[in-house]
This record gives structure tokens, C-alpha cells and sequence, in this order.
């Protein structure tokens, strides 16, 4: 009589275990993405950046279908997004922005990781547009007649910048050198400590991104000169540092990266999203808020980008005699 009731449970049990080796392979090849993406950005809230990345987050996270979520971790020169996330799994869900002073300080200091090696380079997105700003009352108009007051008070004008190595750090030195000058550099962490920096009068001059915009056009910044290769077309009358004199050119394109070693089809999904957010009107109006241009590049194209500008930046370093001690 017990035979009929056991052949059922052996029955129940071998169905039961069919269904999952069935289950176990389909969980493990879930749909990416299935939950909240986090996203780095390495600067202070409520600056120029966390601006733009913020705006990015929140139209990829419509084409993504989840959320994707700013976590602010500023200081170390915007190398704290990469410092965070190179440990991480690699499944997607743990991103950053990737600015220029990734590959430039590990050439000056110990860092936690290799640019190229440990850093999966998503999608390059935009860039930073820097320039020289001062305060509407300063005892000079032009770059020239900085210059000119610097060589008369050496080391007595303070500049501010965004933190020790990074690009309005670098570029003012190098200009420095070349101008024949001393100024007095002070760091902050981000783009908007300099501004309430210097809009209070604490500091005289700032090297920075287009943050300073607005107050140029509100006449309480004088916008010297611009670090590109060209004119921005909001400030068309402001020279470059290289039509002022002195032969110094600071681009600074940047995107999104994640851990190494991810899954291709992974990173297409991200790419394909984040490549999409530049065609978005809401992401192109804050881009041009901040006077930032579209600098996409594909993820093979970002790749080799890295490689070279990491290259390139281990030269400069060496040049300014600012490399790391072995």
C-alpha cells in the first residue's frame, strides 16, 4: 500500500529538482540591468560636474530602465572614483567618471590602480573647457598684464585651482614656467569651493573650468583667457594662453569607465546608453550651461585614448620634474 505514496514523493522530488537546474541557470544570466546603477562623481555637490553628471545619470537611467545614482566622493584631485571603484565586481553596477588627472597621478604619487589596466573605458562623453578668471577688481585686464604684476609681486598672487595634479593645476604651472613667473597656488576640492573662494575675495585668481561662466557674464569675473586650442564660442572675444604668448594648450575630454574585466555585452548596454544621453535636449542644455562640448568617443576609441594620454601625461610630469620618487 506504501509504494504507490512513495513513488509519488519520488516523483514530486525529481520534478522539483529539475526545476531547479532549470532556475539556476537563468537567474545567473539575468537581464542587465535589473538594479540601481551607481554612478561616482569624483568632485563636491553642486559644482559644474555634478551638474553634468547628474544630468547624464538621470537620461541613462531612462534608456537603462533603473535608476542610475550620483555618489559624490570628492577630493584627491577627482581620483577618488577610480580609487573606489577598481576593487569593485565588474557586473556593471558600479561606475565612474573618468577625468584627466587619472592618468597623470599615478606618474606623481603611489595610487591604487593603473589607468589602462584596472579601468574599463566605457564611453568618453564631454569635456571641460578651463580658463584663467579673476576678480572684476583686479589690478590687471589681460594675461599680459597678470604677468606683468606677477614678475613685479613674485609669489604674492594666489591662485586657486581644483586640487594638487589636476589639469587647472597643471596647466597654470606649466604656464607659469613658461611665462617666467611665481605665483602662490592654493587647492580646493572642487569647482565650486573656488568660486565661494574667490567671489568672496579670499583668492584673486582661479584657474577652473567654465564654472566661472556666469559670473563673467555678470561682470563680477574677468575672464583672461581660455586653455583650449581655440576660442569658446560663448567668450569669443577672450584669447587662448597660446594667442596671448605663451605656447600652452589644456583640453580635458572625459567619460565613464568601470572595473576591468567586464562582460562585452555588459559594457555595450552602458555605452549604447550613455552614447544616447548626447542626443537628449535636456543633457545638451546643461552641457552648454557650462559651455562643456559633446567629445564622444566608442568604447575601442576610449580605450585607446587612455593608453595614450597616460603616455603622454608621464612625459609631461617628468618635464615639470614632478614625477613620483622610485
Amino acid at each position: 500500500m506504501t509504494t504507490p505514496f512513495l513513488n509519488r514523493r519520488q516523483v514530486l522530488a525529481a520534478t522539483a529538482g529539475a526545476a531547479a537546474t532549470v532556475a539556476l541557470p537563468a537567474l545567473a544570466q539575468e537581464k542587465f540591468p535589473s538594479r540601481p546603477i551607481t554612478l561616482i562623481a569624483p568632485w563636491p555637490a553642486g559644482g559644474s560636474s555634478d551638474a553634468v553628471m547628474r544630468a547624464f545619470a538621470e537620461s541613462a537611467s531612462r534608456t537603462l530602465g533603473v535608476q542610475v545614482v550620483i555618489e559624490n566622493k570628492p577630493g584627491a584631485g577627482g581620483t577618488l572614483g577610480a580609487t573606489a571603484m577598481v576593487n569593485g565586481k565588474g557586473d556593471g553596477y558600479l561606475l565612474t567618471q573618468l577625468p584627466l588627472g587619472i592618468y597623470r597621478l599615478p606618474h606623481m604619487q603611489q595610487m591604487a590602480f593603473d589607468p589602462v589596466k584596472d579601468i574599463t573605458h566605457i564611453a568618453c562623453l564631454t569635456g571641460y573647457t578651463f580658463g584663467i578668471a579673476c576678480t572684476a577688481d583686479a589690478p590687471f585686464k589681460t594675461l599680459k598684464e597678470m604677468v606683468a604684476y606677477a614678475k613685479a609681486n613674485p609669489g604674492k598672487l594666489e591662485y586657486g585651482h581644483t586640487g594638487t595634479g589636476t589639469t587647472p593645476h597643471l596647466a597654470i604651472e606649466e604656464f607659469s614656467e613658461k611665462a617666467g613667473i611665481q605665483l602662490n597656488p592654493i587647492a580646493y576640492k572642487g569647482s565650486a569651493e573656488i568660486m565661494q573662494a574667490i567671489l568672496g575675495g579670499h583668492i584673486r585668481v582661479m584657474s577652473g573650468t567654465t564654472e566661472f561662466a556666469p559670473h563673467v557674464q555678470s561682470g563680477k569675473l574677468r575672464l583672461l583667457a581660455t586653455l583650449g586650442s581655440k576660442r569658446n564660442k560663448a567668450f569669443p572675444d577672450v584669447p587662448t594662453v597660446k594667442e596671448s604668448g605663451w605656447d600652452t594648450i589644456t583640453e580635458s575630454p572625459f567619460g565613464i569607465g568601470g572595473p576591468k574585466n567586464m562582460d562585452p555585452a555588459v559594457v555595450k548596454v552602458l555605452h549604447d546608453a550613455f552614447k544616447a544621453t548626447l542626443d537628449d535636449p535636456k543633457v545638451l542644455a546643461t552641457l552648454d550651461r557650462f559651455f562643456m562640448p559633446t567629445v564622444y568617443m566608442s568604447t575601442a576609441e576610449y580605450t585607446a585614448y587612455a593608453a595614450r594620454t597616460f603616455a603622454v601625461e608621464k612625459a609631461t610630469i617628468e618635464r615639470l620634474g614632478l614625477a613620483k620618487k622610485s
